[in-house]
C-alpha cells in the first residue's frame, strides 16, 4: 500500500495532534521545580492566619534541594525562597503570601437526627407582658333566654300615712245682714291634729291631696237659706232653698283637691235678700264636716 505524503494527511489529525503537544507541554510547567518560585511551598508553612511560616523541617529539606540549583545557591530559615520575579527598579517591599485565603478542608456530613438529644424539661413561666390597646366595641350579642324567676324581695318600709279630717256642728241660728258672715261652729265632733280652727271656723289644708266635705243646714220658715262653701275667698258651691211654710233639712257635698295653706269654710250671704239658718240649744241642726282621701306625696 503506497504511504500518503504529509499534504494528504486529514487536517482533523493534524488538530489533535498539536492538542496533544500542547497538553503535555502544560504539565510539564506544572509539575517542573523551576517554573514555579513557590511550587515546594508545604501546607505545612502556613500559621493559623494561613500566612506563609516555613517549618524547620522544611527549610532544611529546601536547603538540600537549594544545592542542586545552579548557582549554588541555598535556602536557609531567614531567607525564604522568592515569591515572585522582581526588576532592579521594584522597591523592597514584602510581598504578599502566596496563600491569603485559608486552605479549605473537606468535613464529612453529619446526620443531624441522629445527634438529636431527649426533650428538655419545661422552662419557668415568664412575665406578663404590657397590656394591649384596648378593642373596639363588639357586635351585639343575641338575646339570651329567659332566666327562671326570682325570689320574693325583703318587704320594704311601710308608707307613710297621712291623715286629717274634721267635723264640727252649730246650735245657734244665724240671720243675715248687710255684711258677709262667716259661719263660726262651736261643737267639736272630730278634730284631727287641730286642722279646724274653731275660733275662724275655717279648715286650714296642712297636708296637701284630695278632700272630700259636707254640709247640711236646717231652713227657716217664710225665709231664704242661702249658703257658700268657700275656697280661700272664691264661692265654689251653694247651698240654697227658697222661702216655704215648713222648714227642710238641705246638704251639700264635694272633693275638692287642696294644696297646702288652702282655707275651705261657710258663708252666709248678705242682707240684700232676707235669710237665716235654723237651730237651738237643744239639737244641733248645722254641721260642717271633711277628711282626707289620698294625700298629694302619695299620688
Amino acid at each position: 500500500m503506497p504511504r500518503k505524503s504529509p499534504q494528504e494527511v486529514p487536517v482533523h489529525m493534524w488538530m489533535a495532534l498539536l492538542s496533544l503537544v500542547m497538553v503535555q507541554l502544560c504539565i510539564a510547567m506544572v509539575t517542573d521545580p523551576s517554573r514555579t518560585a513557590h511550587s515546594k511551598m508545604d501546607l505545612g508553612d502556613l500559621d493559623d492566619d494561613n500566612e506563609y511560616k516555613p517549618t524547620e523541617a522544611n527549610v532544611e529539606r529546601r536547603g538540600e534541594e537549594g544545592e542542586e540549583k545552579e548557582g549554588g545557591g541555598r535556602f536557609t530559615e531567614s531567607t525564604s525562597p522568592p515569591l515572585k520575579c522582581q526588576r532592579c527598579c521594584d522597591s523592597g517591599e514584602q510581598l504578599p503570601p502566596p496563600y491569603p485565603y485559608p486552605a479549605y478542608q473537606v468535613v464529612p456530613q453529619i446526620n443531624i437526627t441522629i445527634l438529636k438529644g431527649e426533650k428538655g424539661t419545661r422552662g419557668e413561666r415568664g412575665h406578663y407582658g404590657k397590656a394591649g390597646k384596648s378593642g373596639g366595641l363588639g357586635p351585639r350579642g343575641a338575646a339570651g333566654m329567659k332566666g327562671n324567676k326570682g325570689s320574693i324581695g325583703i318587704p320594704g318600709e311601710p308608707c307613710k300615712t297621712y291623715y286629717s279630717a274634721f267635723s264640727v256642728g252649730r246650735k245657734k241660728a244665724l240671720h243675715s245682714n248687710e255684711y258677709y258672715q262667716v259661719v263660726v261652729f262651736d261643737t267639736e265632733f272630730v278634730n284631727l291634729y287641730k286642722h279646724f280652727n274653731m275660733f275662724t271656723g275655717k279648715f286650714y289644708c296642712y297636708i296637701p291631696g284630695v278632700y272630700f266635705f259636707s254640709l247640711n243646714a236646717h231652713t227657716w220658715n217664710q225665709k231664704e237659706t242661702y249658703l257658700h262653701l268657700m275656697r280661700n275667698e272664691q264661692e265654689v258651691v251653694i247651698l240654697y232653698a227658697q222661702p216655704s211654710d215648713r222648714s227642710i233639712m238641705q246638704s251639700q257635698s264635694l272633693m275638692l283637691e287642696l294644696e297646702e295653706k288652702d282655707e275651705v269654710w261657710v258663708r252666709l250671704f248678705k242682707g240684700e235678700r232676707e235669710n237665716a239658718i235654723f237651730s237651738d240649744d237643744f239639737d244641733t241642726y248645722i254641721t260642717f264636716s271633711g277628711y282626707l282621701i289620698k294625700a298629694k306625696t302619695e299620688v
